[in-house]
């Protein structure tokens, strides 16, 4: 993905935001890291990583604002609906922009898609994202900028030899995810299909 520039970043950056798990939590992360490391133009990586983000939340909201309350008992795992529902419900603003900057395992699709089903604009929903995207990736570029030098110095000395194994199995598990998110959101589609609609009072 490095490869590819920004348009690679971009699409990881999309993903990673999106109900489409990664193989490797914090992939967009990663390769921030890596590119900025080689050499990439930090301001121009960080704007690129925000702005897949953005693409990839808005999906995500869009999803919970069509599907409404429904959406989160669908999507989101049983044991974090409640904990997802009350955050967006009290504090709307901190329950996108704190996920959007904290890492992994902190999950953060769930609370995008419950900002779109609990009602949360789209303004005050990009605005919050995007400055949680802008803070935690500026971060992972500033440390770049600081020891990216002697990341890559342990990258060579201890990994380099793995490194075609380890991409092949991420590009198979990122493919499989994809494939399992575009599966369930079809089979979902169907089983709303055929539910007799609610009539009028």
């Amino acid at each position: 993905m490095a490869h590819l520039g920004m348009s690679g970043l971009f699409a990881v950056s999309a993903v990673d935001a999106s109900v489409i798990p990664l193989a490797i939590p914090g992939s967009t992360d990663l390769l921030l890291l890596w590119m900025i490391s080689h050499g990439s133009n930090p301001y121009l990586m960080v704007a690129t990583a925000v702005a897949g983000s953005l693409l990839g939340g808005y999906t995500t909201w869009h999803l919970g604002k069509k599907g409404g309350e429904a959406a989160i008992k669908r999507y989101v795992p049983q044991r974090l609906q409640e904990r997802v529902k009350g955050s967006a419900e009290k504090h709307p603003v901190l329950a996108v922009m704190l996920p959007a900057m904290l890492p992994p395992p902190i999950p953060l699709w769930p609370f995008l898609l419950a900002a779109g089903a609990l009602g949360v604009s789209w303004r005050r929903f990009l605005v919050s994202f995007g400055v949680g995207r802008g803070v935690r990736y500026a971060l992972v570029g500033w440390l770049a900028i600081r020891y990216g030098r002697h990341m890559i110095r342990w990258w060579q000395d201890t990994l380099a030899n793995w490194s075609e194994p380890i991409l092949w199995s991420f590009l198979a598990l990122t493919v499989a995810g994809l494939v399992y998110g575009i599966l369930k959101f079809r089979r979902q589609k169907t089983q709303d299909s055929g539910r007799p609609a609610l009539q009028p009072s």
